[in-house]
């Protein structure tokens, strides 16, 4: 609301203190820091910090001040040009920035050789985005905090086992039925299923990710569990078992997600979540794009 000047310069000649203009003065010189929003993260995770982690600073100056926070499940040059035009220069990312899971710059080449790595560190330069990566800690939560987010997406916190938080039991459907439902919760462009379309499914095994052939395996070897949902196994590995698993006649299949469509909905929650301890600035969750299309 504007202030009255009238109402003001009687105040002053009264001597009256106006408490709230130190309060306002002290709020716009308010500064908030990348590193500060992250000693935050690490107080209120619920999990022992661990020295051994890709949840760290990936480019930019930590101690820059923040204008906003985008949190996102995977740090594309499209994220980041939309946090930009949105006026948010802390980018918090649930996987990788450079394609590997280290973030390792020389993995594809030098990186001022490689013209795709120049091109995005210029990017994160020139508009001053610190990025910083929120894997291990927010799936250390108990529960996971990216398998909360999927289930509060599918609507399924009633069908979750209380003793197996990756474990459903959903109504009887067909996996066909299964398949077309996911994709419409999760608005995927492109599902790939292994299995009878017509084979009748009721336990499921939400894995999201790419959680690797052992855990995905150890999913399919239950003897309570008729499908797993996953993100992006190697088709050399889980998608053969299970493909195997069909022919022999055993009750299995697979439906696979891709890996930002199986977590994406995960980093939405941390939005939620960061949203109750940082009020300082905007905090904003900005989707990565499915970016496979159906020929």
């Amino acid at each position: 609301m504007p202030i009255n000047r009238v109402f003001l310069k009687r105040c002053l000649a009264g001597g009256v203190t106006l408490v709230f203009f130190g309060t306002l003065s002290a709020a716009q010189g308010a500064r908030l820091t990348a590193r500060e929003v992250v000693s935050r993260i690490q107080a209120h995770v619920g999990v022992s910090w661990q020295t051994e982690t890709v949840d760290t600073f990936k480019a930019g100056n930590p101690d820059e001040t923040v204008t906003g926070i985008a949190v996102t499940m995977m740090a594309t040059m499209d994220v980041l040009e939309r946090a930009v035009a949105s006026g948010k220069n802390l980018i918090i990312t649930h996987e990788p920035t450079f394609y590997n899971h280290l973030d390792k710059l020389d993995v594809l080449n030098q990186k001022e050789n490689d013209p795709v790595i120049a091109a995005k560190l210029a990017f994160i330069a020139e508009h001053h985005l610190v990025v910083w990566r929120f894997h291990d800690h927010w799936h250390g939560r108990n529960p996971d905090g990216v398998e909360a987010g999927m289930v509060h997406a599918l609507g399924w916190d009633k069908q979750q086992d209380p003793e197996n938080q990756y474990l459903f039991a959903v109504p009887e459907t067909s996996l066909e039925s299964l398949a077309a439902d996911l994709k419409k919760k999760l608005d995927i462009h492109v599902l790939r299923v292994v299995g009878d379309p017509h084979l009748k499914v009721k336990k499921v095994a939400l894995v999201p990710g790419a959680s690797g052939f052992q855990k995905e395996t150890l999913a399919l070897e239950r003897n309570d569990v008729d499908v797993l949902v996953t993100g992006e196994p190697r088709e050399w590995e889980t998608v053969e078992y299970v493909a195997d698993a069909v022919t022999q006649g055993k009750h299995k299949a697979l439906i696979i997600l891709s890996h930002i469509p199986s977590e994406q909905a995960g980093m939405e929650e941390c939005t939620r979540w960061l949203r109750s301890f940082v009020n300082e600035v905007q905090v904003e969750f900005v989707p990565a794009k499915d970016p496979f299309w159906k020929y």
